[in-house]
């Protein structure tokens, strides 16, 4: 009897010092788009997320918050939108805008931890000290810079004749350097002459795409940034008008009538940032979780646009696509 009253004494005292702890707390994740989330471009990839942390155990607003800010496409906006989160005390910033949204994030904070959830060059953007090892408070995805010469590659056997190709892209993804250098490799073994037309906001597009026409190319290339991803409906339009050959950043494009697409997916992208999420949310640290490399990349062709602008698709390329669209 003894032994039982000492035994319920024990459970007692164990329920209380439970009871009078304090419950745990719900973690924050912030979520930092360059573009608006609820677009139709957008969207889907936000969904991705959301599906995986449910997937991982998650329950949103019950064991996760999730606080998403959107710069609707200004860049400029980031800033401000990164320092909210911090203020906010959220515990991991997810960045869904590329390496402008991971920079304005890691000027904003040193310490909470930052799930890129793609980047271009990571570590030639210096945003992390190397793939293997981090080091820092950023890890997550990042593609290849390899990843635009192979897009020219492929571009160019689509396109057997194509001697200029202009590729319209955000400044600041590579310096002057980088460039010149990118462009001397291009003409050296594709004999393509490559130039450059920037774009940082989205009022700077329609200049842009006009400037890309007067240039005279006989194909263009667009980055892989999502502000171009928002303005989907006028860089299809630019194509449909100009007759040019474009290969896009992202499948979605090629779905809407788009002639070639050679990219990650970007829904797989965002399930490998909640991942990402998950093992910082159990204690992982940022630094020592390595930065990923997509391993698998999808080549999309539309054949209709293809024959109407006089193009056949050579044998190479149907075996190699993983999907052609009719």
């Amino acid at each position: 009897m003894r032994r039982l009253a000492a035994a319920l004494a024990l459970v007692l005292a164990a329920s209380l010092a439970a009871a009078a702890q304090p419950s745990g707390k719900v973690p924050r994740v912030g979520v930092l788009y360059l573009v608006s989330p609820t677009s139709s471009a957008g969207a889907p990839a936000v969904e991705a997320f959301r599906s995986s942390l449910r997937e991982l155990g998650y329950v949103e607003g019950r064991t996760l918050i999730i606080e998403p800010r959107s710069a609707e496409g200004r860049a400029d906006r980031l800033p401000a939108l990164a320092a909210d989160l911090v203020a906010r005390k959220v515990d991991v910033i997810v960045t869904g805008g590329g390496n402008v949204s991971t920079l304005a994030a890691r000027k904003a904070t040193s310490t909470i931890p930052i799930v890129m959830s793609v980047s271009l060059g990571a570590v030639e953007a210096g945003l992390v000290q190397s793939l293997a090892r981090p080091g820092g408070n950023v890890t997550g995805l990042s593609v290849p810079r390899e990843l635009g010469a192979k897009q020219l590659e492929l571009l160019r056997e689509l396109v057997p004749g194509v001697s200029r190709v202009t590729a319209i892209v955000r400044p600041g993804l590579a310096t002057a350097e980088q460039r010149a250098q990118g462009k001397a490799m291009v003409k050296e073994f594709l004999q393509v002459a490559l130039e450059y037309v920037d774009v940082e906001e989205p009022e700077q597009l329609p200049a842009a795409l006009a400037a890309a026409r007067a240039s005279r190319p006989g194909a263009v290339l667009v980055g892989p940034d999502p502000l171009f991803f928002q303005q989907r409906d006028q860089v299809l339009e630019f194509a449909r008008t100009t007759r040019l050959p474009v290969m896009y950043p992202f499948r979605d494009f090629v779905d809407a009538g788009g002639l070639i697409s050679y990219s990650l997916n970007a829904r797989e992208a965002f399930r490998g940032a909640a991942r990402y999420v998950d093992r910082i949310l159990k204690g992982a640290k940022p630094a020592d979780l390595p930065v990923e490399e997509p391993t698998k990349y999808e080549l999309v062709i539309n054949r209709k646009t293809a024959k109407a602008l006089g193009l056949t698709i050579p044998q190479s390329l149907l075996l190699r696509a993983d999907e052609i669209i009719e």
